[in-house]
């Protein structure tokens, strides 16, 4: 794995309202990986419902919390391959502290072939078979929950695709974005550096310059804000990169993730605006961003959720984190789309900003298998010397 030394700036401070120590990393490395899998459970609920079935389901709120859902909810294949992300991740870094260095990427198809393994899929007579590690143990990750075709389909070839070789050539669905906010979290790599693993990941799959580009872009935002940055500053930072860097592949931006993340920006309240009446209604949401089934839409309705519910757009100096993560999340939930995406991408960027202290004790008590989250951030944090 690459440790070329960071070019990330020194982190802003804090908006007063938020004033409190900085979370560590180990926090954040947690918060992450739990905030994605509560979004992403309060969001299978409702994954294939529009609108007007939420509202009827639900009242004119629409999904607000688990305590509406009668016993609980499961969590999807987003959290099921996140967290097959991080253990790729983790095995390249222990090869990396045996002083072997590893193909990450390679780490990576492996771990996810192992995921699709436990999807009722047969694995291709091509693919390398690998022992089974810790993460495989657990019967919760063995469940199909509604998972992506490209993500099967890309795994079923058998053959490891690259931007170059491509699977899903065509193909720009959110399955790469969903499961891309791990690599934001390893420390002391270069942004290029963060955005390349992430890209490269996801063209394991999918081969569309959206999915790959928008997933390093997540990561990117991840990354940004491990390191301090706040929530718009990330995103800004990710789309200049987008814009500006050299892609690595003689590539340019993709015209329609750049105009999603700049509409995300733009129609979110800024710092010091009223966000009173700001929120666009879900039929709004979906007109202006899409609904989420793509790469770049499910980033840009993430991205929009957790913006335009940051407490540093209000007046209230006192608006604490569990708010701020109740109202993105529901933000993110409500609308005619692809809610367990959306809303598990809002959760890894606020579990992400926040640390663990943004998850509201009673989601949490319903999550479920929290131990093997929690299990795959302790690997990922003592890897890292968090």
């Amino acid at each position: 794995m690459s440790t070329e030394p960071g070019t990330t700036p020194a982190p802003r401070p804090l908006p007063s309202a938020l004033s409190a120590p900085a979370p560590s990393r180990e926090s954040r490395i947690h918060g992450c990986l739990l905030g994605g899998a509560l979004g992403d459970s309060l969001g299978y609920t409702v994954e294939f419902d529009d609108i007007a079935a939420i509202r009827a389901r639900f009242g004119p709120a629409g999904l607000q919390d688990f305590a509406a859902l009668d016993g609980g909810s499961h969590f999807s294949d987003d959290t099921q391959l996140t967290l097959y992300t991080v253990d790729g991740l983790v095995e390249a870094l222990e090869w990396a502290n045996d002083g072997v260095g590893a193909d990450t990427n390679a780490c990576l198809w492996l771990a996810y072939l192992r995921w699709l393994g436990t999807q009722g899929v047969p694995l291709p007579a091509s693919a390398p078979v690998q022992p089974p590690r810790w993460i495989d143990t657990h019967e919760v990750l063995k469940h199909r929950r509604a998972p992506g075709k490209a993500c099967l389909s890309g795994l079923a070839t058998g053959e490891m695709g690259t931007v170059y070789r491509p699977v899903n050539p065509d193909s720009k669905g959110c399955g790469t974005v969903m499961r891309s906010a791990p690599f934001g979290l390893i420390p002391h790599i270069a942004p290029g550096s963060v955005y390349k693993l992430s890209s490269d990941a996801a063209s394991l799959t999918h081969g569309h310059p959206a999915a790959r580009q928008g997933s390093g872009a997540l990561s990117l935002m991840i990354h940004f804000l491990a390191a301090g940055r706040g929530l718009r500053e990330a995103a800004s930072l990710a789309l200049a990169h987008l814009r500006e860097a050299d892609l690595g592949r003689n590539e340019s931006p993709d015209p329609a993730l750049v105009e999603r993340l700049e509409a995300a920006l733009r129609l979110a309240p800024q710092p010091g605006q009223p966000a009173a009446g700001a929120l666009l209604s879900p039929e709004d949401l979906v007109r202006e961003l899409g609904e989420g089934w793509v790469a770049e839409e499910a980033l840009a309705v993430a991205l929009f959720a957790v913006l335009a519910t940051a407490p540093e757009t209000t007046a209230a100096d006192s608006a604490r984190p569990q708010d701020h993560f109740r109202a993105a999340i529901a933000v993110a939930v409500n609308h005619s789309g692809d809610s367990d995406s959306t809303a598990s991408i809002a959760g890894n960027l606020l579990g992400t900003y926040y640390g663990e202290e943004c998850l509201p004790a009673a989601w949490l008590e319903a999550l479920e298998a929290p131990e093997v989250i929690r299990g795959m951030a302790s690997r990922l944090a003592v890897l890292t010397g968090a």
